[in-house]
């Protein structure tokens, strides 16, 4: 199972000091992100759209939100049948399902200009210039990276570790 860690890195030059290290450390290049307000060097892997905004959490909220409304449309249908139109099984299944895909579209649209609420608590470390650096470790690993930071780099200061995402809430 997978732990997201938080590193806050003074600068740029640091965080390639910290990348050359964990790839020595055989942590592979697509478990590392580097997220910061200034533009770095090309050879830094940079978080993704995926991991700045939060479309992902829009586009499960819109699908929630609109599979209710989808449903809530479905009973109404049922309820109060439009020119001798009556909902069926089918029928609200399919609203339900209708619903839930309008949802989560428009609402994982609107989500993309919306920066990641749970980058929220590093923004003034952004501010400031600082770079942040987040890994996904397996769990067995997450001690050692934690001791290997700690000790060769010592001005990076831990901002925390995600619980593990279960693979069906």
């Amino acid at each position: 199972m997978q732990r997201r860690l938080y590193f806050t890195l003074p600068d740029a030059g640091s965080a390639r000091a910290v990348l050359d290290e964990l790839l020595l450390a055989r942590v592979s290049i697509r478990h590392i992100h580097f997220l910061a307000r200034q533009a770095m060097a090309a050879e830094l892997p940079t978080l993704g759209l995926l991991g700045r905004t939060d479309i992902v959490h829009g586009a499960q909220l819109g699908a929630a939100l609109g599979a209710v409304i989808g449903l809530a449309c479905a009973i109404g249908l049922a309820f109060y049948p439009i020119a001798g139109w009556t909902a069926g099984t089918f029928t609200i299944l399919l609203l339900m399902l209708g619903g839930a895909v309008l949802g989560s579209w428009a609402s994982a649209m609107n989500a993309a200009a919306v920066p990641n609420t749970r980058l929220r608590r590093f923004a003034a470390a952004l501010a400031q210039g600082r770079v942040l650096l987040i890994l996904d470790l397996p769990a067995a690993r997450v001690d050692d990276i934690e001791a290997m930071m700690a000790q060769r780099h010592p001005a990076a200061s831990f901002g925390g570790m995600e619980p593990p995402a279960l693979a069906f809430p």
